[in-house]
């Protein structure tokens, strides 16, 4: 029973409500100062996985090849395009959105970004999915709802809808996990949440706009982590040590 994936996506939606509500009678001060608090916290939990790195250069180069790789195919600019068709679909049902201008969409990215592809949420689904451990996700949880709350202060109700994709990305790899896990060392899933922290870190400061970091086009890293760490440590530390 995927009771932590179901429990993060509800999160998200509840989150979501309650900003498309609440979102009006917020003074833009509060909302300020509370993403700020969201963007310190997402950074906390970053630099908590970085700090189990193994492989310190597998995880570098996994994200400067992930990152060039995602600039190359525009995934940035592809999941924008994903945000904004989920936002024309339920701006149809529900009318009076935001005004789609450039921070909006800036905002929007970021969002889906940090509740559909976090190394906290994909760890996690890939743990609950092998070991029934839902702890990982249900942490997540506390945190998207009151981050899904703050978004939809400026998304509207579109916030709900990104825990459509972040539901079927998730309950993937929730079902695929009994066929990955076993080909992951220690030291892999170490490395995998490390370069998951710097897409995090890279979130945090973007949520509270210190600086705008292509965070969507760098989630390839994620994808390369796992073999670049399991080549490093067979291949190129034997002859390295």
């Amino acid at each position: 029973m995927p009771i932590g994936v179901i429990a993060n996506c509800l999160g998200v939606i509840i989150g979501g409500i309650a900003g498309s509500f609440i979102g009006p009678r917020l003074t833009d001060s509060f909302k300020t100062n509370l993403n700020l608090v969201f963007g310190a916290c997402a950074m906390t939990m970053g630099i908590s996985s970085i700090s189990l790195m193994k492989n310190m250069p597998a995880v570098i180069l996994s994200v400067i090849l992930g990152t060039i790789i995602g600039l190359i195919i525009h995934l940035g600019n592809l999941t924008q395009k994903m945000g904004m068709g989920m936002e024309k679909i339920i701006s149809k049902i529900i009318p009076g959105q935001s005004k789609k201008d450039a921070e909006y969409q800036s905002v929007l990215v970021t969002a889906i970004v940090l509740f559909c592809a976090s190394g906290t949420g994909i760890y996690g689904s890939i743990t609950a999915g092998m070991t029934g451990d839902h702890s990982i996700l249900l942490a997540k949880t506390i945190l998207d709802l009151p981050t899904a709350l703050i978004f939809a202060c400026v998304l509207g109700a579109v916030t709900c809808v990104i825990a459509v994709p972040q539901f079927i990305i998730f309950m993937v790899l929730f079902l695929l996990a009994g066929a990955i896990y076993p080909f992951c060392t220690e030291t892999m899933i170490c490395d995998f949440k490390a370069c998951g922290g710097v897409l995090l870190v890279a979130t945090g400061f973007r949520m509270m706009k210190v600086k705008e970091f292509p965070i969507a086009d760098m989630i390839p890293a994620m994808v390369l982590v796992m073999p670049l760490s399991h080549l490093w440590v067979t291949y190129v530390l034997p002859f390295v040590s």
